[in-house]
């Protein structure tokens, strides 16, 4: 498995695709997103979002 920089950029689509009520919604482990690290980078429609692990284990999402 390629380890992941600490610093991780995502691409996420620009448009959502519906959810059949059949389907499931996609699961990630935050531990599997961090990867030792506490802070990462999510790109959104050309911006960037910082996703924050606390000493709390809470998550932050700033812009």
């Amino acid at each position: 498995m390629t380890p992941i920089s600490p610093t991780v950029t995502m691409h996420l689509r620009s448009r959502p695709q519906p959810v059949s009520r059949s389907t499931h919604q996609p699961r990630l482990n935050s531990q599997d997103l961090f990867r030792g690290t506490h802070e990462l980078i999510i790109e959104h429609q050309g911006q960037e979002y910082r996703l924050r692990l606390t000493r709390n284990d809470k998550l932050i999402l700033n812009k």
